[in-house]
């Protein structure tokens, strides 16, 4: 590490990336530019341990490291240089923020003097991200004094911390340094240093591991007395997806409560674990007699509120008791109903012994003490299951008939077609929408992922590509644009290790205004709201050296997706009718349980 010992910017670039090693970092996306070139040396001579990515594009790179971030669980460096380079960031802090994910953004700066003065690419950075941080600092100026050296180290493991803890996001970091920035001598003598820095005693205290939660929190009883309850398995991207289905299945088995589970909830992924998946509720709740009979007197909510405004239309009518299971700080009752927030994970709800006990209900004596004693069959959760299956059948039904291009069609296919485990990142407004509404329940054990802090189309190939990089062969939904929104993501395609397969449906504008009033206003809907982009997708894949397929039927789709290739990027186009597609939607969605009767 003889180039740590060049100048002092070098020495504390050199710091910055052992102290970040040691805590368990293994993934830096830089940016190229000049002030960050100590920090570029020092993360590019960490190789063997910190994988150094170079991104051109800082929107994208951000979202690419939000993707890893958010596949390994880890927290991932972004570095940039001065100026407005960092401020390209922004969209992705603030994904991370609102959906949780852990991000260390270090934006280089220049030093004191040279700022507000007009010296060139620089701008006001302190507290550039606003509110949106966990934690926000700017580093002090490079430093030879040893405590100056001890200070970045703990700083570093405070900063590391708080991307994780007490709840994941974002934490950003301002490093000021003045010249030389090439690992060029500047005069200084730092031989005093090698022996002290050189011995583990400096990082002795460093570990890569959290703190574990000794939270609990005892099974309400007011639930085990409930016999009308529900559980909404809501928006959530869990690390350990397995054990987070099944400690959801465990609570409703023990309640006798259906599981209304969002179609970006693993829940449907892990059907086998859970015999209460209601996946249908957006369609019976169309239904005004069958919404009436269902109306629930509790609610348990775990994580974030799904998309459907059906549900969240019926629960704010019916104002049932509401529980909410989630780690974090943040509020998830948009609808501000009579709701108890229950700052615990629904794994560690399940690891006390009162979640494994049943309390005796339905006058029964002498359970106390059975851990596998479950309530009676409740009429209500049957209610549920009767329609659940109904539904089920009226949409497998119709699904399995049809033969034309219509874009919900490609949602339903996925549910059955990909491979067991499959990574699957889902781009916001429609296809978000359709995996609601049509995501058939299965025990494939796909890895949904998607960008539902914020809910923007920015950044969306980039962190498709995050995902997929050096991990399962992987699979992204998007409609066209989302994708055209994010087309840089695409400059990446020569450092991309492993396989992303992209379902195009292009539909030539923005389907998800098809189905809001403004779209019988034309003008100016056409143009200020379906904004066609009239793009030939194979000449834009060529043009980027990415394979291009258009799909002309399902069992050729089908084809494509089981088995994937294992390397490469490829655009598999769906083209559909916009109108056609929010006409169907419209006329449809409340047929499939019109005629159920429970």
């Amino acid at each position: 590490m003889l180039f740590a010992y060049q100048n002092v910017n070098q020495l504390w670039a050199y710091i910055l990336t052992q102290t970040l090693k040691r805590l368990g970092l293994t993934c830096a996306v830089i940016c190229p530019g000049s002030r960050s070139t100590p920090l570029a040396v020092a993360f590019a001579q960490q190789t063997s341990d910190i994988a150094a990515i170079s991104i051109l594009d800082e929107r994208s790179a951000a979202f690419f490291a939000l993707g890893q971030a958010k596949i390994t669980g880890r927290p991932v460096v972004l570095v940039c240089t001065s100026g407005t380079a960092g401020a390209n960031f922004y969209p992705a802090v603030i994904e991370a923020r609102e959906s949780r994910v852990p991000l260390l953004v270090l934006t280089t700066d220049r030093p004191p003097e040279l700022r507000d003065c007009h010296s060139g690419q620089t701008i006001d950075q302190l507290k550039l991200y606003g509110s949106y941080p966990n934690w926000q600092a700017e580093i002090a100026l490079p430093s030879l004094d040893m405590e100056m050296l001890a200070y970045l180290r703990q700083t570093l493991i405070y900063a590391w911390e708080r991307c994780q803890a007490p709840v994941g996001g974002p934490v950003h970091l301002n490093l000021p340094f003045r010249d030389p920035l090439a690992p060029l001598p500047d005069g200084s003598d730092l031989s005093y240093l090698q022996s002290q820095l050189q011995t583990e005693e400096f990082f002795a205290t460093l570990t890569n591991s959290l703190p574990l939660p000794t939270t609990h929190c005892p099974l309400p009883l007011e639930w085990q007395q409930c016999e009308q309850g529900i559980i909404i398995a809501g928006v959530a991207q869990p690390q350990q997806a397995q054990q987070y289905c099944r400690a959801i299945a465990r609570l409703s088995q023990i309640l006798n409560w259906p599981v209304l589970a969002e179609g970006l909830s693993p829940v449907r992924n892990y059907a086998d674990l859970n015999p209460h998946i209601i996946s249908t509720y957006d369609q019976i709740l169309r239904n005004l007699q069958l919404a009436k009979q269902l109306a629930p007197q509790m609610v348990i909510q775990i994580g974030e509120m799904p998309t459907s405004k059906q549900l969240r239309n019926w629960i704010n009518h019916t104002q049932p008791r509401r529980w909410i299971i989630d780690p974090s700080d943040q509020n998830f009752d948009p609808l501000h109903g009579r709701t108890t927030h229950l700052r615990i994970s629904i794994e560690e709800l399940g690891r006390w012994g009162d979640l494994y006990r049943a309390k005796p209900r339905y006058g029964e004596m002498g359970r106390e003490n059975n851990s596998d004693f479950s309530p009676p069959t409740s009429e209500y959760l049957q209610l549920w299951s009767t329609a659940e299956a109904q539904v089920r059948v009226a949409i497998d039904q119709t699904f399995g008939k049809m033969t034309d291009l219509f874009e919900s069609k490609a949602a339903w296919l996925l549910s059955q077609n990909l491979p067991s485990g499959t990574p699957l990142f889902i781009s916001n407004s429609m296809p978000v929408r359709d995996v609601e509404f049509f995501w058939k329940p299965n025990n494939l054990g796909v890895r949904s992922h998607f960008n539902r802090g914020a809910n923007g189309i920015d950044g969306a190939l980039s962190t498709a590509l995050g995902i997929a990089h050096r991990h399962q062969s992987s699979v992204m939904l998007t409609g066209d644009l989302a994708l055209l929104h994010d087309t840089n993501g695409f400059l990446m395609r020569n450092k991309f290790v492993g396989h992303l397969t992209i379902l195009l449906i292009n539909n030539n504008g923005g389907g998800i205004f098809e189905m809001l009033p403004i779209a019988k206003f034309d003008p100016p809907f056409e143009e200020f709201f379906g904004t066609p982009q009239d793009i030939d997708f194979a000449q834009l894949c060529a043009t980027y050296g990415v394979e291009h397929e258009l799909i002309t039927s399902w069992q050729q789709l089908q084809q494509k997706l089981n088995p994937l290739p294992i390397k490469g990027i490829r655009v598999l186009e769906v083209r559909t009718n916009r109108k056609l597609d929010a006409k169907w939607r419209q006329e449809n969605l409340s047929k499939f349980a019109a005629d159920v009767e429970i």
